[in-house]
């Protein structure tokens, strides 16, 4: 077993081309999965390489490179769409695991309670793949989530970057998180929002993801549709617009109390978007 740290993408990819190895960003989550007796052929470090630490603005897509830290995310200078996604950031953890901890890690851990995932997919976030062999390829967040602790991610492949189309700068976020305590937990339910008000005080446009309630965070398009056109007083959160979730019982909460806390959620993250 060793451990490499490249600083160019074309040298990581065809290390990772060579065999089974495990790459690492932050390297929050390496020890706590690592299994007795297992070990990959390799470790490889990216957060040396060139580029991956930055967040740019490429045309109208924002970039966030893989090894961008929740740190980075927190003291981005980026508009209020994005609010909830840092409001999640100062949810993964203690600072010391923001300061490390990245945002591609995040999602590549793949846990269906993982805090940065449903801002993100508010956001309509992509994941830029790359590999040695078959190039570069970009898939929505949404796609590249597959199950728990499960990606489309191919083994000679790695994660390159996020990437998020400009959001109208009118747009607003909110993200609402519940766990057993208020700090280092992991969530029971957490909701983001992403919303755009028309000058009519009518809600033009809404994006709704709901973390830790299924096996991905889902979108939930039919709520989604339900309140686009209406005044905010007007907002009715179904039951039935939660049908995309399949919460569980676990040590954490019941099935039911995370549809209660889900509705609630919804509607706080709804209106905590529109005051600002």
């Amino acid at each position: 077993m060793s451990y490499i740290s490249p600083t160019k993408i074309d040298e990581a990819l065809e290390v990772l081309s060579r065999g089974s190895g495990k790459i690492i960003a932050g390297g929050t989550d390496v020890y706590p999965s690592a299994q007795p007796g297992q070990h990959p052929d390799f470790y490889l470090d990216v957060t040396r390489i060139d580029g991956l630490k930055q967040i740019s603005l490429r045309d109208d897509t924002i970039h966030f490179g893989s090894a961008v830290t929740w740190t980075d995310i927190i003291n981005a200078d980026l508009g209020p769409a994005f609010d909830a996604l840092k409001a999640a950031a100062r949810e993964v953890g203690s600072v010391q695991i923001q300061n490390a901890a990245t945002v591609a890690g995040n999602i590549c851990n793949a846990s269906p309670a993982a805090d940065g995932v449903p801002p993100l997919l508010a956001l309509d976030a992509s994941v830029e793949l790359a590999s040695h062999a078959h190039g570069a390829r970009v898939l929505p967040l949404a796609e590249f989530l597959t199950g728990v602790r499960s990606t489309a991610l191919r083994p000679d492949e790695m994660v390159v970057g996020l990437q998020v189309s400009v959001p109208p700068t009118n747009m607003t976020s909110a993200f609402e998180k519940l766990g057993s305590r208020r700090y280092l937990v992991i969530s029971i339910c957490m909701t983001a929002v992403n919303l755009t008000l028309g000058q009519d005080g009518r809600i033009a446009d809404a994006r709704i993801a709901v973390g830790a309630c299924s096996a991905v965070a889902q979108r939930l398009p039919a709520l989604e549709a339900s309140v686009i056109g209406q005044r905010l007083e007007k907002v009715d959160i179904k039951p039935e617009f939660l049908a995309p979730l399949t919460p569980i019982n676990d040590v954490r909460g019941t099935a039911e109390y995370r549809y209660d806390v889900v509705q609630e959620q919804c509607k706080r993250a709804i209106m905590q978007a529109a005051s600002r």
